[in-house]
């Protein structure tokens, strides 16, 4: 099914009085399906396809392990046990996206330095000074070995979506995409096996079709078939850090973007002399030139609208225009949301900064919404107030913690002062002054500290609160007129027993 994007460029390059067939021939779409998303005017269908069939993944791992793989089989086995009519084709694509395609091994060949035959694609950890706090971030890189153009950008986590998001935003600036991309054997794009055995996820092959390049595994233990990226990185630790500050993680990827395909594309690599924005630009006619327009790669989220008119997304709360409820469809881009209601689009948001939650948003330029979202948490003053007239030590590692640690303030408020609720006001104290000391941040490791003292008995548990006006209560009144209970059993019971 062509997506909402496609459709939308489509639409727009008709506009442009593009003719129908050069669209069907740039964007790989029959001149049937560009004539009626054109009628459509790019929208997407109100038609849902009745006959759609879904197969449960269990019993076709049940049919491919009964007939030892042989799709002709489990095709048969479909259509006479359990009456279910789907065609060939469709049914050995669900058995490849599920895991279970079979592929030939062959030996493992040489592959020359060759123009436009290959990039190669990399992943590294790095800790990085943003403002004043240290952060773990993931440098993602793509290589082209001929021409040395490189792309790179920071991730505070990377997963497979935002792999694709990387790879969409990086061949999109270059226009251009190599035959084949080389990975090692721990890539994301890889699902089994190794090396040219190597088994690709479906979705990431799928992925990579559209802008005409294929993944590859380097053999295990030869790393060095993708040396290229591997100094890159070292570029990046020599070149790019030393001597550049941060403010934030947005300034440091237009850094990383600026260094990589400006400062670094036009000096000199050493020892070859090869300038990699010239020779870039003689690699083009060997590369892979990007259609006008390839679909972005999104997660799609379902929702639902509070009573306020907001969608819960990732912390934050998005306001959707009109007054009715339902469920909405949220799809998550790269930098952007858009919520999607009865298939249309109601409203896009770029997504905030990282490190921004609890907050919510509506459209700029209209009057921002009367009611704030339903299960949006208020900022706890009256816990930090009570936490910072405990003691000077507890202040100061609230302080500690806000600043040091980028932590949501909520969240160490709420946490701190529910441990405060638990233990007695001695033990708390001590178990802060120890967690300052040695710069303890989370609140397990805060309750094993307080434990730690009282399994050592160094911890002053205080005197047991009770209420001293205990025998004017109307119970104690009506009690103490009641007989004394009868207590002798119990010594003729020691009386009686053997061992004593």
């Amino acid at each position: 099914m062509i997506d909402q994007e496609k459709r939308k460029a489509i639409f727009v390059l008709s506009q442009e009085d593009m003719n129908i067939g050069e669209i069907s021939f740039r964007l790989k779409v029959s001149r049937h399906a560009v004539r009626e998303i054109i009628k459509q005017e790019g929208q997407m269908p109100d038609s849902v396809r009745e006959d759609k069939i879904t197969i449960d993944e269990q019993l076709l791992f049940r049919l491919h392990a009964d007939c030892e793989g042989r799709i002709q089989r489990i095709h048969e086995k479909l259509l006479e046990e359990e009456g279910l009519k789907i065609g060939y084709s469709t049914l050995s694509r669900l058995i490849r996206e599920i895991g279970l395609g079979q592929s030939k091994k062959s030996r493992c060949d040489r592959v020359p330095d060759e123009i436009g035959a290959e990039m190669q694609h990399d992943t590294t950890s790095y800790k990085v000074l943003i403002g004043d706090k240290n952060m773990r971030l993931i440098a993602s890189l793509i290589y082209f070995r001929y021409s040395k153009m490189r792309y790179l950008k920071f991730y505070r986590s990377f997963n497979r979506f935002k792999m694709k998001c990387f790879f969409h935003e990086a061949l999109t600036f270059f226009g251009y995409s190599a035959k084949m991309c080389i990975i090692d054997n721990t890539n994301l794009a890889r699902l089994r096996g190794t090396g040219k055995n190597a088994i690709i996820v479906p979705e990431m092959e799928q992925f990579a079709r559209q802008f005409g390049f294929k993944f590859l595994c380097h053999e295990k233990g030869h790393a060095n078939r993708k040396a290229g990226n591997e100094r890159s990185f070292w570029t990046v630790e020599t070149n790019f850090f030393p001597g550049r500050t941060f403010e934030s993680l947005e300034d440091l990827n237009q850094q990383a973007l600026e260094w990589a395909t400006v400062r670094m594309a036009n000096r000199k690599v050493s020892g070859t002399s090869i300038i990699p924005a010239i020779a870039f630009e003689d690699e083009k006619q060997h590369l892979v030139k990007l259609p006008p327009f390839v679909s972005p790669p999104y997660l799609p989220h379902n929702r639902g609208i509070d009573q306020y008119g907001y969608v819960p997304f990732d912390g934050n709360y998005y306001w959707v225009p009109g007054t009715g409820q339902g469920d909405v469809l949220v799809l998550e881009y790269s930098g952007c949301l858009k919520i999607h209601m009865s298939r249309k689009l109601v409203i896009e948001y770029p997504l905030p900064p990282h490190g921004v939650k609890n907050q919510a948003f509506s459209p700029k330029g209209m009057p921002k919404p009367a009611y704030k979202p339903k299960h949006r948490k208020g900022a706890p003053a009256q816990e930090e107030q009570k936490l910072r007239a405990v003691s000077k030590e507890v202040e100061a590692y609230l302080e500690f913690l806000f600043t040091s640690q980028g932590r949501d303030k909520h969240l160490v408020i709420r946490e701190l002062f529910s441990l405060y609720q638990k233990i007695t006001l001695p033990l708390f104290i001590k178990t802060i002054k120890r967690a300052l000391r040695y710069r303890v941040t989370e609140t397990r490791s805060l309750e094993r500290i307080a434990m730690l003292y009282m399994i050592e008995g160094e911890a002053d548990l205080g005197p047991v609160q009770s209420d001293v006006q205990f025998q004017e209560r109307e119970a104690y009144q009506e009690g103490r007129l009641s007989d004394q209970a009868d207590l002798s059993i119990y010594d003729k019971l020691l009386e009686d027993d053997p061992n004593e």
